[in-house]
């Protein structure tokens, strides 16, 4: 098998709108099956899978606390799994979601385990916030468990720990908790995936599409406020706050709490609400020329996320922002994808197996650029 064929197969389980599919594919995996409850979302999966050619990809729109194991294994068909991958919801493990834990009805790592148990793939990939490993005690006989659970089935842990999306080119804080496990035949060859050397800033990922929005103006003073907030966003110079806004308890679309919004002050954009995109109806004075400087579209909160600019969300602007604001960055998926891949190559290969593991996940290399060509 090759991954520059895609012949490397994947099952994803709360997939939203597609960030850590995206990531996974641009590592070289063919996604089997896509499992999502959000109707938003699945309609996001549906369009975006349809126009980029993913092929045999299903999307599954099923509540995973209720579903039936047999009808997944008639989708997969008979064709070997090499990974099983989700981000499980984050509350039981945030601090807005309570850390409730396994006490939390929304907590899915059991159905994740009893997916790895049945379906036996040749890795496993779990994404969750940095809550689950923090603080460290407390979720610490969860994790155990976990660990003793994955080890009987016959699989290494290879790394659980948090990994900070603005070391794989990701112009955002956001650090993810991320577990990786391999059956022992193939862990022997995993090597840590490798983050980037130059970090991207906010004024680097936003400044194309800024301008486009600019220029669409008629005002005689849009190109003066476009270069006072490029201006203002290079001399920040940094990466932004963590986009939040995921919930749906959360209200309205805007850039998160009031730490968040000053941070992204300093960036010169107003976070008190999201614009809404060019060809809709737009309020300029609101979304370009206000006193704290433009809010950000829909489709530039994803390129904070770390989306390719061809990744299309579906619904209207509210349900939109909440898919980009519950996103895994892609370009962290791509980097422990292709770890995970390069160590199935060398395993089918029979290669000699290096002679030590790398301590942890998080290693250094050049920079990386996602498209979703292919």
């Amino acid at each position: 098998m090759t991954d520059q064929r895609g012949e490397y197969t994947s099952l994803e389980i709360c997939a939203g709108a597609g960030g850590q599919a995206v990531g996974l594919h641009e590592a070289g995996f063919r996604h089997r099956a896509l499992i999502e409850v959000d109707p938003h979302a699945v309609r996001t999966l549906e369009h975006n899978t349809a126009r980029h050619g993913w092929r045999n990809c299903a999307i599954l729109p099923w509540d995973l606390t209720d579903f039936d194991m047999g009808e997944l294994k008639k989708v997969l068909g008979e064709e070997p799994l090499d990974l099983l991958a989700g981000g499980v919801p984050c509350p039981p493990f945030s601090v807005a979601g309570k850390q409730l834990g396994e006490d939390d009805e929304r907590d899915l790592f059991p159905v994740m385990l009893d997916m790895a148990e049945e379906l036996h793939p040749r890795a496993v990939m779990i994404e969750n916030v940095r809550g689950l490993l923090e603080p460290f005690r407390k979720f610490a006989p969860y994790r155990d468990r976990t660990r003793a659970r994955l080890e009987a089935m016959g699989y290494r842990i290879l790394g659980w720990e948090v990994l900070e999306a603005r070391d794989y080119g990701v112009p955002q804080l956001r650090p993810r908790a991320i577990l990786v496990a391999m059956r022992e035949d193939d862990a022997v060859y995993f090597q840590a995936p490798r983050g980037v050397k130059h970090e991207v800033t906010v004024a680097e990922a936003l400044d194309a599409s800024m301008r486009e929005r600019y220029l669409a103006s008629k005002r005689p003073d849009a190109m003066d406020c476009y270069l006072r907030w490029k201006k203002k966003a290079q001399e920040r110079g940094t990466v932004a706050p963590t986009l939040v806004g995921g919930s749906k308890k959360h209200g309205g679309a805007d850039l998160g709490p009031t730490r968040a919004k000053r941070a992204w002050a300093a960036l010169g954009v107003d976070g008190l609400g999201v614009a809404n995109a060019l060809g809709e109806t737009v309020d300029e004075d609101r979304d370009l020329f206000g006193d704290l400087g433009p809010k950000l579209t829909v489709a530039q909160a994803a390129l904070i996320q770390g989306f390719p600019a061809d990744w299309e969300f579906q619904g209207r602007k509210t349900a939109a922002y909440r898919q980009v604001g519950n996103a895994f960055p892609p370009p962290v998926a791509r980097a422990v994808g292709e770890a995970i891949i390069s160590a199935l190559r060398a395993a089918d290969a029979g290669q000699e197996p290096p002679e030590t593991l790398p301590e942890g996940l998080l290693v250094e290399a050049g920079p990386r650029q996602l498209s979703l060509t292919g």
